[in-house]
């Protein structure tokens, strides 16, 4: 299922800023509603995905903005998992 892991707001990824009616899920030293990892570790970032991903969809927004997350390592893995809640609800 393409939209499996997608919350209730829509979600928007590469993002540098919300846009009005957007929160923001951060990545590395960017401010942000939360983030990931101030310190931009892949680890912590995944441990923290679906908490932060739920919490922000609780706040009522009409779509979550996601910061950039390197395609390295770990991060293809968080990217898909962002691309999935990103994709359109089936």
């Amino acid at each position: 299922m393409r939209s499996h892991y997608a919350p209730g707001a829509k979600v928007r990824l590469e993002a540098d800023a919300p846009r009005p009616g957007e929160v923001m899920l951060g990545f590395g030293p960017v401010e942000a509603d939360l983030n990931l990892s101030r310190a931009g570790d892949l680890t912590e970032a995944a441990a923290n995905l679906f908490h932060h991903l739920h919490a922000l969809d609780a706040m009522g927004a009409e779509g979550i903005a996601v910061s950039p997350i390197p395609e390295t390592g770990l991060g293809r893995a968080i990217n898909d998992r962002l691309r999935r809640a990103a994709a359109p609800k089936e």
